[in-house]
């Protein structure tokens, strides 16, 4: 096979890992109602089930980063896809609230690994031709999942329980890790980080950059909103519009991940077209989704109409595909290739500490300003990630691999 038939194939193996990685955690969202009755729930504790898994997976993110530009990022593929299907195994034997609690931690201990891995291989196969396009094709799968759990995890709770989900996934999971093993071979040539510790070298240069602190905030922002959307939303539905359990997980899912998807496909094909011209196409091309995206999530949470709220869910997926596509293209034109995958670690522990804030105070901002008002303070933060963007200057392209 051609290297670069391969590098598009590597972006297919590792989209049904990414489909896997956000409907494991995903899906649990959509039987908040179930879980709040079978283990008598609060919507406090709800909300700690997307913290636990949050700042878990934040705090180990940089570590999972930097095991995979050390040691190889296929390795750390591997391990993190089979660890977390086994835990998602697990959860569906939670008995009470402790037990499922811990299960969520542990789902953010194995999940931790795999983006910045993935995303750092994906980028050593791509040169600044195709990778914001990749990327993107590759984020699909994440909001794939995203769709499936809510649907999929909505139905399958309305007729056979909670559980069942968790172990169907699981199994498929472990299935899958020995697919991929035989599928995904060595890693193309890269510049790896030297054997001293990172936190003296690498971690160093990160901190001086300017122009990353600034990406770090942005992100956490985005964050911010993501998650009150994952968390909330499909609740927000439920008894704002009285859907049913399976109508709340498609409509807060379905039309905000389909047109990410074209969102993703546009915004990545711009941005790797434009950069031929402008250097911070990239940037640019974030910013305009945010600042689409921004505005129409105020409006998700202030309508009271469904056709409205169809229209500016599909405006803000729009707008985030735009955002999604280009972060570690970004982070290429900053950074140096061995440090990729812990830089995206460092991205997804402040962005991730971000979102579990407002996961766990979703529930008690529900008893103040509403869910809905919590979104429209959403839109508002992603509004000012937009402008904060655009003070970001890349320091150079460093493609740093045999990519084509």
């Amino acid at each position: 096979m051609n290297t670069r038939l391969y590098s598009w194939m590597v972006v297919a193996l590792l989209w049904v890992v990414a489909l896997l990685n956000y409907l494991d955690r995903q899906v649990i969202f959509s039987v908040f109602p179930l879980i709040r009755a079978d283990l008598s729930a609060t919507d406090v504790q709800l909300g700690l089930l997307a913290t636990a898994f949050l700042w878990v997976y934040a705090a180990v993110s940089p570590f999972g980063g930097y095991l995979a530009d050390r040691f190889g990022r296929r390795r750390v593929i591997l391990a993190s896809l089979g660890v977390w299907s086994a835990v998602t195994w697990l959860t569906a034997h939670a008995s009470n609230y402790p037990q499922l609690l811990a299960a969520r931690a542990l789902m953010g201990v194995s999940e931790a690994f795999y983006l910045p891995a993935a995303l750092a291989l994906i980028a050593d196969y791509h040169s600044e031709r195709t990778r914001s396009l990749a990327t993107g094709l590759h984020q699909s799968g994440l909001y794939t999942g995203i769709v499936i759990g809510g649907f999929g995890g909505g139905w399958a709770g309305q007729y056979y329980g909670w559980r069942a989900a968790f172990l169907a996934l699981g199994l498929g999971g472990l299935v899958y890790v020995v697919i991929l093993a035989a599928a995904l071979r060595r890693e193309p040539a890269r510049d790896a980080l030297p054997a001293t510790l990172v936190s003296r070298q690498g971690l160093g240069a990160l901190v001086a950059s300017r122009g990353l602190m600034i990406l770090v905030v942005a992100n956490a922002l985005a964050s911010v909103a993501y998650w009150c959307v994952y968390t909330w939303l499909p609740l927000y539905l439920f008894e704002r519009f009285h859907m049913s359990l399976a109508g709340a997980g498609f409509s807060a899912t379905f039309y905000i991940q389909a047109a990410s998807f074209a969102g993703i496909l546009a915004g990545g094909v711009l941005a790797d077209r434009w950069s031929r011209t402008q250097p911070r196409s990239r940037l640019f091309t974030q910013s305009i989704g945010l600042a689409a995206a921004g505005p129409f999530l105020f409006l998700v949470g202030w309508t009271a109409s469904e056709w409205v709220l169809v229209a500016a869910l599909v405006m803000f997926g729009l707008g985030r595909g735009f955002f999604d596509c280009n972060l570690m293209p970004v982070v290429c034109q900053i950074v140096a290739p061995g440090l990729r995958a812990t830089t995206y670690g460092v991205l997804n522990l402040t962005s991730c500490l971000a979102g579990g804030v407002i996961a766990a105070a979703g529930g008690m901002l529900k008893e103040s300003i509403g869910l809905g008002g919590a979104l429209q303070f959403s839109g508002i933060l992603l509004a000012g990630a937009a402008l904060l963007l655009l003070a970001v200057r890349p320091t150079g392209t460093r493609s740093g691999s045999r990519a084509l």
